[in-house]
């Protein structure tokens, strides 16, 4: 029973703070290098006719009643030598009171740098996001506080990013939503009870031929936010016979993870991640379960080819 009591009071806890603080997080996933247009317009493949599709699912706090899913799906391909075209979904729910739909598309332009397929890409991201929160599910000391009432807003959704690249590098700096939201504002009397300010995401990964059969690929991610702290994200993966990818994470002061993926096909990949958490949560959840589906799809057989470069696509 007080366990059960504890674990309510956390979750309470989440949702005040992500409804009252400063700043509101946007949904994070442990695989994101494969699903890198998500948060960043400006990502490219360079691999004419070739579509990309692929979904995520997280479980994240598995144990805690009402614990944070999300699910994300997601479609790239190139359309022309310069331009690629991209579109992602988003749903993010907190138990079963806030609910949270992202639909955007990107655009991305391409900008070959030298004879050495070095190259710098731009993006913009457009789209809208869907809120519903039904509030009134949440204890209060207070019966008939006019903040715990239902909620269903749409807001506009606008990014921006660049990307540069190489057949074993990529490094992105991005904004996937330049327009603040606030929900409640000046309403009822109320200055404002929940804000979502601009989150701004670095991003880097490097190839290393260990020999012809095996490569490491490390791999970083900061994103940062006004009102919480700077996250950062630091992976290492071994990709063996263009087959078999497996390693370690570690996002600092949260969590320690392991991923593993596998080609079942040239143009299937399956993967799973697993958090085991490090901070203070650590007592109260099993864990954060992650899993990845990657399908790629040659249109035209114009593709050169799935594993023409080891990087995190």
């Amino acid at each position: 029973m007080k366990n059960t009591i504890i674990k309510y009071l956390i979750f309470t806890g989440i949702i005040l703070f992500s409804l009252k603080g400063m700043a509101q997080q946007d949904p994070l996933f442990t695989q994101y290098m494969y699903n890198m247009s998500v948060i960043n317009p400006a990502y490219a493949t360079d691999n004419p006719g070739m579509l990309n599709l692929g979904g995520i699912y997280r479980s994240q706090w598995v144990g805690i009643d009402g614990a944070p899913s999300t699910a994300s799906f997601f479609a790239h391909t190139p359309v022309s030598e310069r331009i690629e075209l991209g579109l992602s979904i988003v749903h993010d729910e907190i138990g079963d009171v806030i609910k949270e739909n992202n639909i955007t598309a990107d655009f991305a332009y391409v900008l070959p740098l030298d004879d050495n397929n070095n190259k710098l890409s731009f993006g913009v991201k457009g789209g809208i996001t869907t809120f519903d929160g039904d509030l009134s599910r949440l204890v209060t000391n207070q019966p008939n506080d006019p903040a715990m009432q239902n909620l269903s807003e749409v807001f506009p959704v606008f990014g921006v990013g660049a990307f540069l690249f190489g057949e074993k590098y990529y490094l992105g700096l991005s904004a996937p939503n330049l327009f603040t939201s606030k929900h409640l504002e000046n309403e009822q009397g109320l200055r404002s009870l929940g804000e979502e300010n601009i989150h701004y995401f670095l991003t880097g990964g490097y190839v290393f031929d260990l020999s012809e059969d095996f490569k490491l690929k490390p791999a970083f991610m900061a994103r940062g936010v006004e009102g919480a702290p700077l996250s950062v994200d630091i992976t290492a993966n071994v990709l063996m016979f263009n087959k078999l990818e497996a390693g370690i994470g570690y996002r600092f002061g949260d969590s320690v993870t392991g991923l593993v993926n596998f080609a079942v096909t040239p143009g299937l990949r399956v993967g799973y991640a697993y958090d085991y958490t490090t901070s203070n949560l650590s007592s109260y959840n099993d864990g954060t379960h992650e899993i990845l589906l990657l399908f790629d799809l040659d249109l035209f057989g114009l593709s050169k080819g799935y594993d023409k470069s080891p990087r995190f696509f």
